[in-house]
């Protein structure tokens, strides 16, 4: 079952999130990591929350296990983000840009 894991960074820039997804050899408006559906990254009062669907929350753990969570402290995040997950019941992914 897909999930949609809420994780919010306090004290995280922007820059900080990109640098990760440099590192990571992500770009904007790419293909995501195998397993994952949706991303999408917004600046917040407190740092940065980053909103994802995934297959399933096994994958996305392995992911943030191996790579978001060694290189985030590389890139100088402030610290582990507030996790919270759900079951997702529907997603639509528009294909093609307007």
């Amino acid at each position: 079952m897909a999930v949609a894991i809420i994780m919010e960074f306090d004290g995280t820039s922007l820059a900080a999130y990109d640098e990760i997804n440099r590192r990571m050899g992500l770009t904007p408006h790419g293909p995501g990591p195998e397993g994952s559906i949706f991303h999408w990254a917004t600046e917040t009062p407190k740092g940065l929350q980053v909103v994802d669907v995934w297959e399933s929350r096994e994958k996305f753990d392995e992911f943030a296990q191996q790579k978001i969570g060694p290189l985030s402290a590389e890139a100088g995040f402030a610290g582990p983000p507030k996790v919270t997950y759900h079951d997702v019941h529907n997603y639509m992914i528009r294909t093609t840009p307007s």
